[in-house]
């Protein structure tokens, strides 16, 4: 599962686009949450970790900063989320969650991804129940049974825990997430994240071969050049 994530994000990254347009996105998603849950991160836990991310990413501070302050006014945009569900090239399935103040142009926006694509957009609830709403941590060690015990200490939920290449992957509920931040930086205060995320795990993967993987990369630079379109997630294993 850790190598079966990793090799997504790194797909998923690839195909982000400009360093703009990261910005942008982490800018939009950190002023919707800072409106609807409050600009405090310590009382916002949502906020918290889109500002941790954000700053992993490499997000300028001034970017951060403007997002929580057109939030402060109260005014501005008016945004709503929009999950869109389907399959994609290879049959793998596929979840598009997006931001957007026009839902009519963001549906024939990832539609259009779809269909151009050899894909298929379905209705709500098409493939979301083949995935589960996860916290993921990955970093370096080489002792899982540990970082096992020190998480159950914590009596934290752990779905899966996983040493692989040098690199451990905890997989949980998403409500665990602070709780695996906490236990993990308390017990290796050296410890460095390469992963720390809020996901959607597909429960099996599709592997997706021949023609159709360029099919796939051309399928998710499509969709991440959709302003609207703020994450993707898929079960699409490609041949490394």
């Amino acid at each position: 599962m850790g190598r079966a994530y990793q090799n997504r994000k790194e797909s998923m990254a690839k195909t982000a686009g400009a360093k703009t347009k990261v910005y942008s996105r982490y800018g939009r998603e950190i002023y919707v949450c800072a409106k609807n849950g409050g600009i405090d991160p310590n009382g916002n836990l949502s906020l918290r970790r889109l500002m941790d991310s954000a700053k992993k990413d490499q997000v300028p501070s001034h970017v951060i900063d403007r997002a929580i302050e057109k939030a402060k006014g109260g005014g501005g945009e008016d945004y709503s989320g929009a999950r869109y569900e389907g399959f994609g090239p290879g049959g793998c399935m596929v979840i598009v969650d997006c931001l957007t103040d026009n839902n009519n142009r963001t549906y024939n926006d990832v539609r259009q991804c779809f269909t151009k694509n050899s894909g298929k957009l379905g209705g709500p609830g098409a493939v979301a129940h083949m995935f589960d709403h996860q916290a993921v941590f990955v970093f370096k060690g080489d002792d899982e049974e540990a970082v096992l015990e020190t998480l159950m200490q914590a009596d934290v939920d752990v779905s899966d825990i996983e040493l692989d290449e040098g690199m451990i992957t905890v997989l949980a509920p998403n409500t665990e997430f602070f709780k695996i931040k906490t236990a993990l930086t308390e017990a290796m205060p050296s410890i460095e994240f390469e992963v720390e995320d809020i996901s959607y795990e597909p429960q099996t993967l599709c592997n997706v071969s021949g023609d159709d993987v360029a099919t796939l990369d051309k399928f998710l630079d499509a969709l991440n050049d959709c302003d609207d379109v703020q994450k993707v997630y898929h079960n699409a294993e490609t041949p490394a």
